[in-house]
């Protein structure tokens, strides 16, 4: 096991006395978290993303369980997504009118296919654009950028899709153990800005309640930033 820094040691401490605590203290918490440290312990220096991690309680293995979507959440999540639209026609002029960063074609499949090009965070694809997307799989579906109707990635409307994404949209899923991931803001926002996008996010994620899955539903919730340990939050 990697030896912990001194600086994850005290802040791992500190999360793990404060117990479980509600949204408002989790966020106030964590905004103190690098200020609170010991003299003579260097702080993280850079502005950290914050993310919320859900545990479901649901049985991933069946497909009538799984958990996705997206939200635009209320005060975004402090970056610049670059948005990539793959249409063509009317459809291409209105994603580069929306702020797309790049629009095309095939040309713009090979750019990734053939010169392993990745430097997006979302992709969108009109519906007529599937037989030019679908050879994509198997480089964009292991990175979550592959274009998916269930995420409206694949939509009519692109010009739409691109404003959404570039105000701060954001796509989730479970993963094999039932936990869902999401970035939430950055430590820069103030705690009134991440409360509002968590409690956004975890409403979200309550509406979604597969019908199939029994018991309780979150069964818990950690709030973290890039650099330091999860704080426990009631749910």
């Amino acid at each position: 096991m990697a030896k912990r820094s001194r600086r994850m040691q005290e802040l791992r401490a500190k999360a793990e006395s404060l117990g479980t605590v509600n949204l408002e203290k989790a966020v106030a918490e964590l905004k103190t978290m690098e200020s609170s440290l010991k003299t003579g312990t260097k702080p993280c220096k850079f502005d950290q993303t914050v993310e919320v991690a859900i545990r479901l309680g649901i049985d991933s293995r069946q497909a009538d369980q799984l958990v996705r979507g997206s939200i635009v959440l209320p005060h975004g999540i402090g970056k610049a997504q670059r948005v990539i639209v793959f249409a063509k026609g009317d459809a291409a002029a209105a994603a580069k009118a929306a702020g797309a960063d790049e629009v095309g074609e095939k040309d713009l499949a090979d750019k990734i296919l053939k010169e392993n090009w990745l430097d997006f965070d979302v992709a969108i694809a009109s519906p007529d654009m599937m037989g030019v997307v679908g050879p994509l799989g198997r480089v964009l579906g292991p990175r979550g950028l592959m274009p998916s109707p269930r995420a409206g990635t694949v939509t009519q409307d692109v010009a739409n899709a691109v404003k959404e994404y570039k105000a701060g949209k954001v796509e989730f899923r479970n993963d094999s153990s039932g936990n869902v991931h999401c970035v939430v803001g950055k430590m820069s926002f103030s705690e009134e800005q991440l409360k509002e996008n968590i409690e956004a996010f975890l409403q979200h994620v309550q509406s979604l309640k597969p019908n199939a899955q029994k018991g309780v539903y979150v069964r818990n919730v950690a709030l973290s930033s890039t650099m330091g340990p999860g704080i426990s939050v009631a749910v």
